[in-house]
């Protein structure tokens, strides 16, 4: 009889260590699936190029690591501009080196995305956003909105409210604008215009015949204004909305029509070598506590319902004139040739 119970124990044994070596090997073959995907969190090295300012690009590449420590980020911040030339001269070496663009605006996405340059991100958490503030194709998203409407000084005869104000006689002589020949802004803004009806290019047009000039960027828009030597000037909207703050006679309104907006989309190059990395930078980007942040920047959210800054309407109540940044790559060249042939270059 001990004898039998002896042979059940070495029986019960082996099924145990093969049951043990199963399990083991089940341990084994799960980090590479299921319980890779639970579990694991983005890790290795992730280079983002961005045209951010640099004390805003530190706080946001440094709010992403707190929540993906295993990532290492190494950024690059310049101008959009310069930021295409070094991507470009990279991808002519054959080596280029980003793996994500945060950069001003989306007809430049649009570029990359017609070279098939960009990765598209099918399932990036886009709920709650409006359309047209992303890619239909997933290749690029909006992470905020800077938008371009009225500022005038506060001794001005008019406050504007439209932007045919700006065609009054209370205007004459004394509107400036940025030129899209050196603001990306300034270019969307045309390109939004232009598609309607209700302004479209004959706007400019009566524009130049009120006498509204052109100047190169929106800082020296904002001086011209606060200083009472124009007093209205088309510009985006931080500008002036942060020196009212500040105490400057200046007042920024938001157009009934509507208005333009540049909405810094991040988007990931096909080439890239941490496109997992990648993706967890756009969603974290994408999420409320992103959006949270572009807030405390000073920034116009880009999702609906998230407060904005201090001085800033709700999201919800302004309207964004629409445009087609496809559209707005192909007209570029013409539409900068129409703006100098009135306003000079």
């Amino acid at each position: 009889m001990k004898a039998k119970r002896t042979h059940l124990a070495a029986a019960f044994a082996a099924i145990g260590t093969t049951i043990a070596a199963a399990a083991g090997a089940l341990l084994l073959a799960l980090p590479v699936h299921a319980a890779q995907a639970a579990t694991d969190k983005p890790s290795g090295k992730l280079v983002l190029y961005t045209s951010q300012l640099e004390a805003d690009a530190k706080q946001t590449v440094d709010e992403f690591k707190a929540k993906n420590p295993g990532v290492e980020v190494e950024w690059v911040r310049s101008g959009t501009t310069e930021l295409m030339n070094k991507l470009r001269a990279e991808i002519a070496a054959g080596s280029p080196q980003a793996d994500l663009l945060l950069i001003a605006d989306a007809v430049t996405m649009e570029s990359l995305k017609a070279e098939k340059r960009l990765l598209a991100y099918k399932d990036a958490p886009v709920q709650g956003y409006r359309p047209g503030t992303h890619d239909p194709d997933g290749t690029w998203f909006a992470t905020k909105l800077i938008t371009t409407g009225i500022a005038y000084n506060t001794a001005a005869p008019m406050k504007p409210s439209s932007w045919l104000d700006l065609l009054k006689p209370e205007a004459k002589g004394t509107t400036v604008m940025p030129s899209p020949l050196y603001s990306g802004a300034a270019a969307i803004h045309m390109a939004a215009v232009k598609e309607r009806a209700d302004l479209g290019m004959a706007y400019y047009e009566k524009l130049q015949a009120n006498g509204a000039t052109a100047a190169k960027g929106n800082g020296g828009i904002l001086k011209s204004v606060a200083s009472g030597e124009k007093l209205y000037g088309v510009i985006v909207d931080y500008l002036p909305i942060r020196e009212q703050a500040k105490g400057a006679p200046v007042a920024f309104v938001f157009p009934k029509e509507g208005v333009s907006a540049v909405t810094e989309p991040v988007a990931i190059l096909s080439t890239s070598k941490n496109p997992d990395a990648a993706k967890a930078f756009i969603a974290f980007l994408l999420s409320k506590e992103g959006q949270e942040l572009a807030s405390r920047q000073g920034f116009l959210p880009a999702l609906p319902g998230v407060a904005p800054p201090a001085g800033f309407p709700d999201t919800s109540f302004i309207s964004l004139m629409p445009y087609d940044p496809a559209k707005a790559l192909k007209d570029d060249e013409a539409n900068k040739k129409d703006f100098a042939d009135l306003f000079g270059g």
